[in-house]
């Protein structure tokens, strides 16, 4: 009776053995043969959280392979399947099976450039990623308090504002928040030594945090190269001087919410960032300064002339605030001074049209007293405060200089009040 049995189950038996060969040998060349001959390229997205049998799925729905099971068999026989790396990969249907594993396990992905601008606080920053789809905005600032971040640095702050380096980035897409701002923050390390920061911080007074918040402040007020070391010089005079630096910016920083204008009420906000209300440096930096405001803060431009120095300033304050064109400002800025008289002229220092920029503003700023508070009737400035600062650090400076020339300087009239004008 058992033989009649053996001899029945072994072809079954055999049978089952070709079957598995078949099914195998199947499964081997959907695994060893491309999905097809084009070379257009596909982007295929690996987002995290995502299974092998999801991915095998995403490659077989965009014809990059012929069977998602084989796929899968030849990711386990690798044993690859623990591997495979999140991001966006190129591919295409010519790529055997093999080689789309091989590029999706060692994070050959696709790069994304992005430039990082000077200037940009770390919430711009992370609306910049967010909209690349680079990053998730709040994990990304979040990430910007890592305290072992913060400490790698030795940082004794909140945030790593400043420190996350302007340049041109390529990031992949899904890459951790963690990693980009690692990334910046390794960057800016990277520059400061190729520059040799480091090394003519050691010679500064300031420490490399003042630094960096000096930089930012010159980096918010200005864009353009030739004007920084002119504005550092400014501010390492007031910091002297132990002056509030009354620079806008900090006052900006300070509110969670602007709206693009300051208002005299903004000037008195209560923020250790409100450098109207606080002498010297705010307690960290308002944005992330590039190279050239950080060799600026380190070296400020040097004017032995004082009275080229407060001409310069007033040039600077009336053209930020319109009153004079950019190619007259630049050209009374290059203008040479004569040797100093004992009693300086008002022609040594400042262009005739500058003084006609005086006859101007007083035409123009018509002040009207309405239950005591001074008012603007016909005047389009950005805010009445600007208009004040342009009477106070222009005004007072042209009319000191002609009552000194005129021989009527005393203490009362060097004095420049909206009641004079």
């Amino acid at each position: 009776m058992k033989q009649p049995i053996n001899f029945i189950f072994f072809p079954l038996f055999v049978g089952v053995i070709l079957l598995t060969w078949v099914i195998a040998g199947v499964f081997y060349y959907q695994a060893s043969v491309p999905a097809g001959s084009s070379l257009q390229p596909v982007i295929v997205s690996i987002t995290p959280g995502a299974t092998l049998k999801q991915i095998s799925s995403n490659l077989k729905n965009q014809n990059l392979i012929k069977n998602s099971i084989a796929f899968r068999l030849l990711a386990n026989i690798r044993q690859k399947e623990t591997q495979i790396q999140i991001g966006e990969y190129e591919l295409n249907p010519s790529m055997l099976p093999i080689e789309i594993l091989k590029t999706i396990t060692t994070g050959k992905t696709v790069l994304h450039p992005i430039t990082i601008p000077e200037g940009y606080r770390i919430t711009e920053i992370a609306d910049l990623l967010a909209k690349k789809n680079i990053v998730n905005k709040d994990k990304f600032i979040k990430e910007s308090k890592n305290k072992d971040l913060l400490n790698s640095l030795n940082l004794n702050a909140e945030t790593l504002e400043g420190y996350l380096f302007p340049e041109t980035y390529h990031f992949s897409k899904h890459t951790s928040e963690k990693k980009v701002v690692s990334i910046m923050l390794e960057t800016f390390k990277k520059r400061l030594i190729n520059h040799n920061i480091l090394d003519q911080n050691e010679r500064s007074k300031l420490s490399l945090h003042e630094v960096i918040t000096l930089a930012s402040l010159i980096e918010k007020e200005t864009g353009k190269t030739e004007e920084r070391k002119h504005i550092s010089s400014v501010f390492h005079n007031r910091l002297k001087k132990n002056m509030r630096l009354q620079t806008d910016p900090t006052v900006i920083y300070a509110i969670k919410n602007f709206d693009g204008n300051i208002r005299k009420k903004d000037l008195r906000i209560n923020s250790p960032y409100n450098t109207y209300r606080h002498k010297g440096l705010p307690p960290g930096p308002i944005a992330s300064p590039g190279l050239q405001s950080i060799i600026a803060a380190l070296n400020p431009i040097k004017t032995p002339l004082r009275a080229k120095r407060r001409r310069d300033h007033v040039i600077h304050e009336l053209h930020h605030l319109g009153w004079i064109k950019e190619q007259d400002a630049t050209a009374a800025l290059s203008e040479p001074l004569p040797t100093p008289r004992a009693k300086p002229m008002l022609r040594d220092w400042a262009p005739d049209y500058l003084i006609e920029v005086k006859r101007q503003l007083k035409e123009a700023l018509l002040w009207d007293e309405v239950q005591g508070q001074t008012v603007t009737l016909s005047i389009d400035l950005p805010t009445q405060i600007a208009a004040e600062q342009a009477v106070q650090k222009g005004l007072k400076v042209i009319n000191h200089r002609q009552k000194r020339a005129q021989g009527l300087h005393n203490k009362r009239a060097s004095r420049t009040t909206f009641s004079t004008l």
